[in-house]
């Protein structure tokens, strides 16, 4: 859904839009707006994007990012229920599984043999609220709650050698205190701020996690903890034009705030099997596109830009075109879990369709060189722990992002 109530711009007044927030690095509701509701004219598409990757140049030249990751689903356990995902599994079925701390040492050492630096945690909501199973299996283990496994979890991976980056779903100031020791970085996608998603028969309807208010106030506590933070938006879950730009323009206000937001990822939705969702239409890579480099403008120059390689594998060039400049985590040992479907392009691939399309591929940690210039956002073993790992440049040191690892 697209829907605005903004009249669509005739290709000279987008260019002088368009001229207007790059020399202010900065774009405007009404404005952002206003090139939603024009997407569909190929002339103004066009500008958009050349004028998103314009932006993208002045502030990341022509490198563009990933991290070399292994991904561990620590539960799929959930207590929410959305209507398009196929992660979560209710504790009686055949694919409910937490790890052990001796299967999580397990991943990370096929990680750690293959060159990966970054342990990407995911995990469901809060699953011992839903579920009395998953309390005994962590009071039998001598876990309290899921956030102490995963604590354990972290610090096991990160003296193994690996720097965690933890999206573990709502999490409490308290919670992220705990983890802030063993992780480089937290996460928590905003996706929407729509209130209208979590009503009858809409996608968050049985999402209690989902609740606008919850995730933006988890991303002030983590800003107001000085916490590396992902954030980002879920593009065509039933969200109208306007509501994207509000969800854009909130990520803005939080990193104006507190400059902890370290990355923005613009993820379309894909329809899975089994879901609610199903039938649903996936957006027109053309709009997603067009959304990324309204995001790209909105967020401004300075911001990192993702989009998911594996969820666009064919038209890697158009979201370089479109202002992006990482490409998240990308792992030679581990589907995405999320999007177990959607397979990783090999490093070798990724490189060479992005330096074919002109830019420079380069290997990060689960933080950027920005951020690791800022001391404060880090505790002290793990900022030594990342600095150990990158050049003068903030790159990771003695990297081959082009070479899948021996």
């Amino acid at each position: 859904m697209t829907a605005s109530s903004h009249s669509p711009l005739s290709a000279s007044d987008a260019e002088v839009l368009l001229r207007t927030a790059l020399d202010e690095d900065r774009l405007g509701r009404a404005e952002a707006e206003r090139l939603a509701a024009s997407l569909g004219d190929p002339a103004v598409h066009g500008a958009l994007c050349e004028a998103a990757l314009e932006s993208k140049r002045r502030g990341h030249g022509e490198t563009v990012s990933f991290s070399r990751n292994v991904f561990i689903p620590l539960t799929n356990l959930c207590r929410d229920r959305c209507a398009y995902c196929t992660f979560a599994k209710p504790p009686d079925s055949p694919e409910a599984r937490t790890y052990t701390l001796d299967e999580v040492a397990e991943v990370v050492r096929g990680g750690l043999a293959t060159g990966c630096v970054e342990a990407l945690f995911c995990l469901g909501d809060k699953p011992e609220v839903a579920y009395g199973e998953h309390r005994r299996w962590l009071a039998a283990r001598g876990y309290g709650s899921t956030t102490d496994l995963l604590e354990a979890a972290c610090r096991a991976s990160f003296e193994a050698g690996m720097l965690p980056h933890t999206n573990a779903g709502i999490l409490d100031a308290a919670e992220m205190e705990r983890l802030r020791p063993w992780n480089a970085s937290l996460g928590l996608m905003l996706e929407t701020t729509s209130e209208r998603l979590r009503g009858k028969g809409m996608p968050h309807r049985y999402a209690p996690d989902k609740e606008p208010a919850l995730r933006i106030r988890m991303h002030e506590q983590a800003g107001e903890l000085a916490i590396p933070f992902t954030s980002g938006i879920l593009l065509g879950i039933g969200e109208n034009a306007a509501e994207r730009v509000d969800t854009l323009l909130e990520i803005r206000r939080l990193n104006d705030r507190w400059g902890h937001v370290q990355e923005a990822i613009i993820q379309p939705f894909h329809p899975k099997p089994g879901t609610a969702m199903r039938f649903e239409a996936a957006l027109p890579e053309s709009e997603v596109a067009g959304w990324l480099a309204i995001a790209r403008l909105v967020l401004g120059s300075g911001m990192n830009l993702q989009a998911p390689p594996n969820l666009g594998p064919d038209v890697l060039e158009g979201l370089l075109a479109a202002g992006v400049n990482d490409w998240g985590g990308v792992s030679p040992v581990t589907v995405d879990f999320i999007n177990p479907e959607a397979p990783w392009p090999t490093l070798a691939e990724l490189a060479r369709r992005t330096e074919a399309a002109g830019a420079r591929l380069v290997e990060r940690l689960p933080v950027y060189p920005e951020h690791l210039a800022r001391p404060e956002l880090f505790h002290p073993r793990v900022l030594a722990a990342c600095r150990e790992r990158v050049g003068e440049d903030g790159w990771r040191r003695d990297a081959r992002p082009g070479m899948e690892a021996a």
